[in-house]
C-alpha cells in the first residue's frame, strides 16, 4: 500500500494549483456519480429508487449501515449491492475529507464541529487507546465498527490526529468501510438462512443482535451528547 500511496501523492504534487483544486473537489463526486450511475443502468428502477432512499436515510443520525443494510436486504436489494453502496458513501466522504480538509473546516456547522473534534484529540484517544496503538489497523477497525462519529468523516479526523498521510487515511477508511458493510450484510443473510433451517437458533441470534443493537444505540446516544458538548471555537 505504501507504493500506491506514494505514487498517488506524487501525481497530486505534480499538478498545478488550479488543476489540483479542481481534481480535489470533483474526484469524490465523480467516483460516487460513476458508481450510482452504473447501478441506475444495471438495476430495475424500483430497486434503484429504494436503494437511493436508503442512502439518504444512511446520512441521517442515528441511522447507519447497521440499520440500513438489514432494511435494504429485507426490501429485496441483494446484500452485496446494499453493502457496497453504504461502503461507497463512506469512501466518497473519506475521499472528500482527505483531499479538501481545509475547505471542509470552512463549511458552516461542519467546520466548527471538526475543529472541536480535533481539539478533543487527547480525550478521544484516552478513551480509545487501542486506536493509537494499532495506528492504520486501529483506524480500519474504527471505521468498520459502527461507533458514533465513525465512517468517512470521523475516520479522516482520527487519521489526521494520528498523523497519518492523507492517502493512507483514505485507504484505511475504504478497507474498513467495505469490511464493516460486508460483515453486517453477511451476518443478516446468515440469520435469514437460520430462520429457514433452525427456528430456535435463529430466534436466539435475533435476540442477541437486538441486545447488541440496543447497547450500541445507547452508547451512540451517550457519545453523541458528548460530541455535541465539545465547545465550538468562534473565530475572532
Amino acid at each position: 500500500m505504501a507504493d500506491i500511496t506514494s505514487k498517488i501523492t506524487g501525481f497530486f504534487e505534480g499538478l498545478s494549483p488550479g488543476k489540483k483544486l479542481l481534481l480535489n473537489l470533483s474526484a469524490p463526486f465523480i467516483l460516487g456519480g460513476a458508481y450510482f450511475s452504473m447501478l441506475f443502468v444495471a438495476l430495475p428502477f424500483g430497486m434503484f429508487e429504494k436503494l437511493m432512499g436508503l442512502m439518504v436515510i444512511n446520512l441521517i443520525p442515528p441511522a447507519g449501515k447497521e440499520s440500513v443494510i438489514p432494511l435494504g436486504i429485507a426490501l429485496g436489494i441483494p446484500w452485496w449491492i446494499i453493502a457496497s453502496s453504504t461502503a461507497m458513501m463512506d469512501v466518497c466522504a473519506g475521499l472528500f475529507m482527505a483531499l479538501n480538509f481545509d475547505l471542509a473546516t470552512k463549511i458552516p456547522f461542519l467546520g466548527p464541529w471538526i475543529s472541536g473534534f480535533m481539539d478533543s484529540g487527547e480525550a478521544f484517544f484516552k478513551k480509545r487507546p487501542w486506536i493509537e496503538r494499532l495506528s492504520e489497523a486501529g483506524l480500519v477497525v474504527f471505521v468498520m465498527v459502527p461507533f458514533q462519529g465513525s465512517g468517512g468523516v470521523g475516520g479522516t479526523l482520527v487519521g489526521r490526529m494520528l498523523g497519518m498521510p492523507k492517502m493512507k487515511v483514505f485507504f484505511s477508511i475504504a478497507i474498513g468501510a467495505f469490511l464493516g458493510s460486508y460483515l453486517i450484510a453477511l451476518g443478516f443473510e446468515y440469520v435469514i438462512m437460520l430462520f429457514k433451517t433452525d427456528l430456535m437458533a435463529a430466534v436466539a441470534v435475533v435476540l442477541l443482535v437486538i441486545a447488541i443493537a440496543a447497547a450500541v444505540y445507547f452508547y451512540r446516544r451517550k457519545s453523541s451528547r458528548k460530541l455535541r458538548s465539545i465547545p465550538i471555537k468562534k473565530k475572532k
